[in-house]
């Protein structure tokens, strides 16, 4: 399982012309899911996000937490993070899970992260052609992948 995750000043999914979710101040998190991947790998990403200290504090560092700052998140599945580009130019998905074993990882990461938050987390609506906009802030972008967890 791979996040790849934003921090933003705002962020939104649009589906069919309407907004379906929107943030301010959080993370925008990217999920690409794999056939391999377990309810464990979702727990430990769900964790590493929100203690990330990306934040600014009151000196300029990043040494604070999604949490500490009282933020937002948008979780937004992405199956391309599995893509594979070894061979020619057209990318394989063929790692990305089917849907029977992505949907209820996508669910339970998102449930576990809201109980961390300790709000709602919003999300985008899984396999629909959505458009993501964002602000990123600084950028920070950081890619975290279950497979890499030493």
């Amino acid at each position: 399982m791979r996040i790849l995750i934003q921090r933003v000043n705002e962020a939104s999914v649009e589906i069919d012309g309407s907004i379906k979710s929107s943030i301010k101040k959080g993370l925008l998190i990217l999920v690409g899911i794999e056939n391999e991947d377990t309810v464990e790998d979702s727990e430990w990403l769900a964790g590493k996000a929100i203690g990330l200290r990306i934040f600014d504090d009151e000196n300029g560092v990043m040494n604070r937490s999604v949490v500490d700052e009282d933020g937002e998140i948008l979780v937004v599945s992405q199956f391309t993070l599995h893509a594979m580009t070894k061979k020619g130019n057209r990318p394989s998905y063929i790692r990305a899970a089917k849907h029977e074993i992505a949907i209820p990882l996508y669910d339970h990461f998102c449930k576990v992260l809201s109980q961390k938050l300790g709000k709602d987390v919003q999300t985008g609506t899984f396999a629909a052609d959505m458009k993501v906009s964002l602000v990123n802030n600084g950028p920070v972008t950081i890619w975290i992948d279950s497979r890499n967890k030493e």
